[in-house]
């Protein structure tokens, strides 16, 4: 089941809550993405040291941000004209909320290492497209 508007939405309100008011109201779509990710990848390597450190209720708010940011990159694909890359990274969110939800019943920090690593990947990818991006919104100023 593929996030509403609204969960793109709850996303962003999830990511504001990290203190980038300011940062998110003048970023450009691919600098959102950025922040998303970067939010994501915070709450989960939050909620990894709770878990290691015992405590439950950080832990489980850490995923449950983590989740409604990722919620937010899901919601925030166009599959309609996304192609097969939305379509295989929309697969890949749902298959990190679940590991994340996993991780959160079971305690398992191998599960929130893996969503770490998955959405590193990813990272890692749009990060090498900014010059890209950047290009061509300034082509397409002029």
């Amino acid at each position: 089941m593929r996030p509403s508007k609204g969960e793109f939405n709850s996303g962003i309100s999830a990511y504001q809550q990290c203190g980038v008011r300011t940062e998110i109201e003048s970023a450009s779509p691919h600098k959102l993405i950025q922040m998303l990710i970067n939010g994501a990848l915070t709450k989960i390597r939050i909620a990894r040291r709770c878990l290691e450190q015992g405590d439950i209720v950080g832990k489980c708010e850490n995923i449950d941000w983590s989740m409604e940011i990722i919620g937010g990159l899901r919601g925030s694909l166009n599959l309609k004209s996304g192609g097969v890359i939305a379509e295989n990274l929309d697969a890949l969110y749902e298959y990190m909320c679940r590991q994340l939800a996993l991780a959160n019943v079971r305690g398992d920090v191998a599960l929130l290492d893996e969503v770490l690593s998955l959405l590193g990947e990813i990272k890692a990818g749009w990060d090498g497209i900014e010059p890209l991006v950047s290009t061509e919104a300034v082509a397409a100023a002029l």
